[in-house]
This record gives structure tokens, sequence and C-alpha cells, in this order.
């Protein structure tokens, strides 16, 4: 069961497909996906789902898992916000 938070996005908010909500929770990674700011979530969605072709959808899956587990990288990019 997925939980919605009230966001303050400007932008469209992208759903969470089943496949990723399982993926999350398959490798214990849920709340670090919900500690990140709602921008975040929903770039990561976007950018999963925007995917054509399942081989680049599954790196992008296995990127933002990585960046998740790490909780020093957003995109490739530095990201100290998971970090004390």
């Amino acid at each position: 069961m997925t939980i919605e938070k009230k966001t303050t996005l400007k932008r469209a908010r992208n759903p969470m497909p089943a496949s990723v909500e399982a993926v999350l929770n398959e490798h214990g990674l849920m709340a670090a996906y919900r500690t990140r700011p709602p921008y975040q979530q929903n770039d990561y969605l976007g950018w999963i789902s925007r995917a054509k072709r399942e081989a680049t959808r599954q790196k992008r899956v296995d990127q933002m898992l990585a960046e998740l587990r790490d909780g020093t990288k957003y995109m490739n990019m530095a990201w100290s916000g998971g970090r004390s």
C-alpha cells in the first residue's frame, strides 16, 4: 500500500509503478526513497518511466537503487542531503 504525502511540487506528479515499488521494498530501500525530497522522488519515477527499452529502464532502476543505498548522489550528481 502506497501512502501519498502532501507535496509542493509545481509539475505533474509521476505515479509509482508497481514494479518500482516492489523493487524498493525487495531491496529494503523504500524508507531511503521516502526520505528524499518530493522533487527527487518524482524525478526518479519520471526518468524510469520515460525509458523506451526494458534494458534502459532496468539500468535506471539499478542506478536509483545504488544512489539510495549510498545516499550521496542524486541522478549521478553529488547530493549531501542524505548524510549528516
